[in-house]
């Protein structure tokens, strides 16, 4: 049956990737993922035009009506119950502060207004996703987190994202958290290893890639990673203890480099008397694919905390 089908779009600050996804064996379609360029800082008809688009290459052989509906997992801040982006000073999509991109979307392509367009942080998609389809979907709970541009973090029981109980966070994130001299989103990001390799060497880099091509030249960057492993072990430990989690899973661009931090990380959980999986996702981009895509279940997402 096509409503089994559900469309998941995972929204970046530089593009779009879209895919189908069946419900029912909870798989990606092979041969229809679409990744369309986007200008985080155009006017607001090119983001959605942008959006649709994609949208609608990914679902060319369908009927749009006919299937379960379109899942995004969207970075903040954005009313996901409402569809309305509120996005302001945070220089990406400042074009659709306010706007109502659940009825944007739904006038684009003829839907009526009980069509199924529905939005979750792009974080807890990835562990939606996670705790569906990758090596986390044997544990009922665990804490997943992503590090990247920014620090997304999600606590999931139950394939169910989890929020001012069970020992989770009171708003289910953990970016805005006091950590250090500033919070979590300035250490486990990729501003810190900028930061960090500046301080150490007074050089510019753009990203953690380029700490990965040159460990063996320059010793200052086991330094880095080894501060950077700590840290997070610190940090993450104490609420992987409160939520009694089975798992922690890393996923987004920085955990490509984990081999670089992993004995210190393990060595922090060890000190805390931390017993815990550590899970590099082998998704990224396809777990927040399949758990946006999972937002058109209608009883997961009325579950929804």
């Amino acid at each position: 049956m096509m409503n089994k089908i559900a469309i998941g779009a995972d929204i970046g600050g530089s593009h779009i990737t879209c895919q189908l996804y069946d419900l029912q064996k909870e798989t990606l379609l092979d041969g229809t993922k679409v990744r369309v360029p986007v200008d985080s800082n155009a006017p607001k008809e090119l983001i959605l035009d942008a959006w649709c688009k994609a949208i609608s290459l990914a679902a060319s052989a369908y009927d749009l009506r006919e299937l379960a509906g379109i899942g995004f997992a969207m970075p903040g801040p954005f009313d996901y119950p409402e569809g309305i982006a509120r996005f302001e000073g945070v220089q990406k999509f400042d074009a659709l502060n306010g706007v109502n991109v659940r009825a944007h979307i739904q006038h684009y392509f003829g839907l009526n207004a009980s069509y199924p367009v529905r939005f979750l942080n792009d974080a807890t998609c990835f562990a939606i996703g996670e705790s569906f389809r990758g090596e986390a979907a044997k544990f009922s709970k665990f804490l997943a987190i992503t590090l990247g541009t920014g620090f997304g973090a999600s606590f999931i029981h139950n394939h169910l994202p989890v929020a001012g109980k069970d020992g989770a966070s009171d708003d289910g994130y953990l970016w805005h958290l006091p950590f250090g001299d500033s919070n979590a989103d300035n250490h486990f990001s990729t501003r810190w290893f900028q930061k960090a390799y500046k301080e150490k060497t007074g050089n510019v880099i753009t990203g953690v890639k380029e700490l990965v091509e040159r460990f063996d030249q320059e010793s200052v960057i086991g330094d880095i990673f080894d501060l950077f492993g700590k840290n997070l072990g610190d940090f993450t430990g104490p609420w992987l203890k409160s939520f009694n989690a089975q798992a922690l899973v890393i996923g987004g661009n920085i955990s490509l480099s984990y081999p670089y931090f992993k004995s210190v990380l393990e060595s922090s959980f060890k000190n805390q008397q931390l017993q815990v999986s550590v899970i590099i996702s082998g998704l990224q981009e396809d777990a927040a694919l399949s758990g946006s895509a999972h937002l058109c279940d209608d009883e997961l997402y009325e579950n929804l905390t």
